[in-house]
């Protein structure tokens, strides 16, 4: 199923004026506070009524001003997960579940419930009540109560914003196991580029009610013109298996027929991974350099170099890793007499790639 939008609306101060697709897979609107992202998904969900537009899943249209057709809320069958879990206290998990259930359209079996419980982890939960759960188990369990619905697509309105770190990372594998299992597009908001990085299957970048770039994750975040959070942001997302193991605590992975070190990775042997290599983690050399602590070193040829307002530049690197991107200064550029074509080595640490910039590949994420 794809879900196809297009959209136009004005407030006061701001006009949305986009259109994109989504496929199956996790469909990333990616962009500052105040981009458009949450204002898309409640005109999905059908709980803003747009000034003009159309919005279809596959064959099923949800609205068409241009006809005047507008199905309700209810019966668009979409599951939405908020920035918080929004369980209903009195009732324990196991209601929690059932009461998604009700809303399915068909019976929702036994081995269906088992399947989304065991899928979530949230087994050993059933007869808690929320006020005795973590943020990231209200979440799994807002997950499940959107999954037994049946829904034709999935809403997820920043979904790990009101989460710390250790709740992130307890909850992302779940989300990549809904992207990898789900057969149904998932719209999910976002202004981290970490989370996007291994999230996304597609990402739509958004600026100022605009839609600036879209496509799979692995282009779209190695362009350095997509930066809408600032140049902090930018960095590159490499596509690689795991080679092997080493007693030393690290993991080998295989980036293209390029060797890629980093902190050990609890995952078997030719395990594809993507990893989000943030740009001002990487220094250049134009020859390869020897001596230093660093274990990666990833040769290329510099593609592209974009100026930035301040001091810095990103500098784009073809390898046959994949696309790295580098933000150095201005005067290590002009010091290194960079131009597009010019080999140049780059060169990463390895514990400079966090747990948070390592996640599963998922599908269809190099097409």
């Amino acid at each position: 199923m794809t879900l196809s939008v297009d959209l136009r609306h004005r407030f006061k101060g701001f006009e949305l004026d986009a259109r994109f697709e989504a496929p199956k897979g996790i469909t990333v609107l990616f962009g500052r506070s105040g981009s458009g992202k949450t204002t898309i998904v409640n005109a999905v969900a059908g709980l803003l009524r747009p000034d003009a537009g159309r919005v279809a899943a596959d064959d099923l249209v949800l609205f068409d001003t241009a006809r005047s057709l507008w199905l309700p809320p209810h019966r668009r069958r979409i599951g939405y997960i908020f920035q918080e879990g929004r369980l209903f206290p009195h009732l324990s998990v196991r209601q929690n579940l059932r009461y998604g259930a009700w809303f399915s359209p068909k019976r929702v079996t036994p081995a269906e419930v088992d399947r989304v419980v065991e899928m979530l982890g949230i087994g050993g939960l059933l007869e808690r009540r929320p006020g005795a759960l973590s943020g990231g188990e209200k979440q799994r369990v807002a997950i499940g109560r959107a999954l037994l619905s049946s829904p034709r697509m999935i809403l997820a309105d920043e979904p790990l914003a009101a989460l710390d770190e250790a709740r992130k990372s307890e909850i992302l594998p779940y989300f990549e196991r809904l992207r990898d299992e789900a057969e149904i597009p998932i719209l999910f908001v976002s202004h981290s580029a970490a989370e996007v990085a291994r999230l996304a299957t597609t990402v739509v970048v958004l600026e100022g009610g605009r839609v600036t770039r879209q496509g799979p994750a692995v282009e779209v975040l190695a362009d350095p013109a997509v930066t809408p959070l600032g140049a902090r942001a930018a960095g590159a997302v490499l596509s690689a298996r795991v080679a092997r193991h080493h007693e030393d605590g690290l993991t080998e992975l295989d980036a293209g027929g390029t060797a890629l070190f980093i902190p050990r990775l609890e995952a078997a042997p030719g395990t594809p991974v993507r990893v989000r290599i943030a740009a001002h983690e990487v220094i250049l050399s134009r020859q390869r350099p020897e001596g230093l602590s660093a274990l990666n070193i990833i040769s290329g040829e510099v593609q592209e170099i974009r100026a930035g307002e301040g001091p810095g530049m990103l500098v784009s690197l073809d390898t046959k890793a994949g696309r790295v991107l580098a933000r150095i200064t201005r005067r290590s550029a002009k010091a290194l007499q960079l131009a597009p074509g010019t080999p140049c080595h780059a060169v990463m640490k390895t514990v400079a790639v966090a747990p948070e910039d390592i996640g599963g590949q998922g599908r269809d994420v190099s097409k």
